[in-house]
């Protein structure tokens, strides 16, 4: 691997479909808690049934907003952080990752609208509603709007021949494997590498949750301008009004200060590893999420300031963006399952360094 290593940065998509979706609230074209709208563009979302956990389904008694959406708090999960989900798939089975936006459409809330954070689809909704709402798929959205003003040539759902030709190979460590081998791997994400024609772009879905490839050279340089209030230090173009980023670091979930210590189980043993809780900190302070991304509320042990902003990827790529210290960074990889231990040591040693060279 290189710096011009190409990736697929899978949740780290979430933090671009959010800015696009911010900006569209900027233009007037969508708004954060008009739950009519959303469910006007959605359709779908009027019949969505609520998961159980006996299995049944019931009615949904709470309306959507976009607000919900991208604060993961609208209720839809993923079959591979949620057992209750991944069952009720099967035979069959979900499956997120294969490009389609029928897989998205099919799955049954597990929460009803506006009563828990879970992880999952929601962002991907998201993306949904702003292409209904402006007409403009979500990957041109985001190279005319965020990519292009920032000058990244290699931020895309669908890479073009350049950054196919830079494209790490998946891996895989198999659990329960004494040796901890990693292996190369089928890639997780296939369809949109292999897309040929702007028919194939067309027909794929536009993944706000994970649909990205990037060089994190690059993806960093979207961190660089929300350092920066919205606005790039490089090529001084901006994305989003400061407002809007502070916005974007306000707390959505006072209310569940301890929404990441409800443990992640591995419903897919070759996707993620269990934990019990994300981003452990002594004293167990309160917990904070953000618009599209994790807050931690208090300074970290690594050096990170207060609020900082912070999220992954499935393949265990890591970033934060600590707006009280003007610090960001990225550690990416393309190893499976999530939160692999040997690449969260390295997360947490390379931002340590980092802070460390900055005092």
């Amino acid at each position: 691997m290189t710096l011009d290593t190409v990736f697929w940065i899978a949740s780290c998509t979430k933090l671009l479909c959010t800015i696009a979706c911010m900006q569209a609230v900027e233009q007037g074209q969508l708004s954060l808690d008009d739950a009519k709208q959303v469910h006007y563009l959605c359709p779908e979302l009027n019949h969505k049934k609520v998961l159980q956990p006996d299995g049944k389904l019931v009615d949904r008694k709470n309306d959507i907003t976009l607000r919900m959406l991208l604060s993961h708090t609208a209720g839809f999960g993923y079959e591979f952080f949620n057992e209750r989900l991944r069952e009720h798939g099967r035979p069959v089975g979900y499956d997120v990752f294969h490009a389609d936006v029928r897989d998205i459409l099919r799955m049954p809330l597990v929460h009803q609208p506006g009563e828990a954070w879970e992880y999952g689809t929601n962002i991907d909704w998201a993306g949904i509603v702003l292409e209904r709402a402006t007409g403009i798929r979500l990957n041109d959205w985001i190279q005319s709007n965020i990519t292009k003003p920032l000058g990244l040539e290699n931020v895309n759902m669908f890479p073009t021949p350049e950054m196919k030709r830079e494209l790490a190979s998946m891996h895989q460590r198999w659990p329960g494997d004494p040796s901890k081998k990693a292996e190369e791997r089928d890639h997780l994400y296939r369809e949109p590498i292999l897309a040929q024609t702007a028919e194939d772009r067309e027909r794929l879905f536009h993944s706000g949750g994970a649909g990205c490839f990037a060089k994190p050279t690059e993806y960093v340089q979207v961190l660089a301008a929300l350092l920066n209030d919205g606005e790039s230090p490089i090529t001084g173009a901006r994305i989003l009004e400061k407002e809007t980023v502070e916005q974007m670091w306000e707390n959505q979930i006072p209310h569940l200060p301890d929404f990441a210590r409800q443990g992640i189980p591995d419903a897919k043993r070759d996707q993620t590893n269990p934990t019990a809780e994300l981003y452990p900190q002594d004293g167990n302070p309160p917990q904070g999420w953000g618009l599209s991304f994790m807050l931690t509320q208090e300074p970290g042990g690594t050096g990170r300031g207060r609020n900082t902003a912070w999220w992954a990827g499935l393949a265990n790529l890591f970033w934060w963006c600590d707006r009280e210290k003007g610090v960001a960074g990225m550690i990416a990889s393309q190893m499976l399952p999530f939160l692999d231990p040997a690449i969260v040591g390295q997360w947490v040693a390379c931002e340590s360094a980092v802070y460390a060279a900055t005092t």
